[in-house]
């Protein structure tokens, strides 16, 4: 079964050359997802012009799977820190790698063939809001965290920008940050994969 894909410009015209790029990046992410994916999701957004390397572009990624959605944000500024001059193509290419690594490891953990200890990465608080957060991951996507996945009851002190350790686990609407906590949490920190997943509590 074919999986139904959509694409989208934003503030840009569309072209020929940009769909068949990202038809073709989409096969190959279709070849490594399988009959698993059931729908995909892709947008093309022009930020704004920089004078001297012109459009900056923004790509996000949607992929659905059986009970759960991986999103991909791929940030020009991360095209910017690679390349002299970023374009369309560039992110379209990093959003797609980004998302296969994602697809790759949502994959296995559906296996079992991951611990849990092995999803242990560094991301970024990027919001914050009464009883829960987000955080960019390090594959570019955006992460769902609850108050009470913060360890040491450190949620209160977390602030837009801090750089945090987490756990990537799928909670009920989705893959969630399970555990999350700073470097000054170090004596929590070995003891993180001894403690029982945080209660899911996305909306």
């Amino acid at each position: 079964m074919q999986t139904p894909l959509k694409i989208a410009f934003h503030n840009m015209e569309s072209s020929d050359a940009m769909e068949a790029a990202i038809r073709e990046r989409f096969e190959k992410l279709s070849r490594l997802a399988g009959d698993r994916m059931t729908a995909c999701r892709v947008s093309v957004e022009a930020l704004h012009r920089q004078h001297r390397t012109g459009n900056v572009f923004e790509v996000h990624i949607d992929m659905v799977m059986p009970g759960a959605e991986l999103a991909v944000s791929r940030e020009p500024k991360k095209a910017h820190d690679k390349y002299a001059n970023p374009d369309v193509y560039t992110s379209i290419r990093d959003a797609f790698q980004a998302a296969e690594r994602q697809l790759k490891a949502y994959k296995q953990q559906q296996r079992g063939d991951v611990k849990r200890h092995d999803f242990e990465v560094q991301g970024q608080v990027t919001q914050m809001a009464d009883d829960h957060g987000f955080l960019l991951t390090n594959t570019g996507g955006q992460l769902y965290f609850h108050r009470n996945s913060v360890m040491g009851g450190g949620f209160d002190k977390l602030t837009q920008g801090a750089k945090v350790h987490y756990i990537e686990a799928m909670g009920d609407t989705g893959p969630v940050a399970s555990k999350v906590w700073t470097d000054l949490d170090g004596e929590n920190r070995q003891d993180v994969n001894d403690l029982p997943p945080a209660e899911d509590n996305a909306a």
